[in-house]
């Protein structure tokens, strides 16, 4: 329980950077608010896989490599759930973008943690 409430946190803090940098790029730049979250997530990225690895999963003993790579195939299945639950948002239901954009990285969040928990930053078996 302690763990999920740890990604919860650094989660919450990849929301902020996530949703700062989605309304600057879509507000601020006129950009496409597909292109804008790929931006954000990518911002978002960064600072997420340096807290998780630290804070939440505690495996800082872990191959960087590895788990920057693993981290990064979990987070794009992650990404592309977030996508497309904000065009069919914004296209289908007509959400505004920043709004869709909350609520897609919410709904792709239980995505993120699972692949994170279960395969970048499982725990090893014990050696003998």
């Amino acid at each position: 329980m302690g763990q999920l409430l740890r990604f919860m946190t650094v989660g919450a803090a990849g929301y902020v950077v996530n949703l700062a940098v989605y309304s600057m790029a879509v507000h601020g730049g006129g950009t496409d608010y597909r292109l804008a979250a790929g931006l954000a997530f990518c911002v978002a990225l960064t600072t997420t896989f340096a807290l998780n690895r630290r804070y939440t999963f505690r495996d800082a003993a872990g191959r960087l490599h590895h788990q920057a790579a693993r981290y990064l195939l979990v987070s794009v299945v992650g990404f592309a759930t977030n996508l497309l639950v904000l065009q069919l948002l914004v296209d289908v239901g007509h959400v505004a973008k920043v709004p869709g954009q909350a609520i897609a990285v919410i709904l792709a969040a239980p995505v993120n943690f699972a692949g994170q928990r279960f395969w970048t930053f499982a725990p090893r078996p014990a050696r003998a």
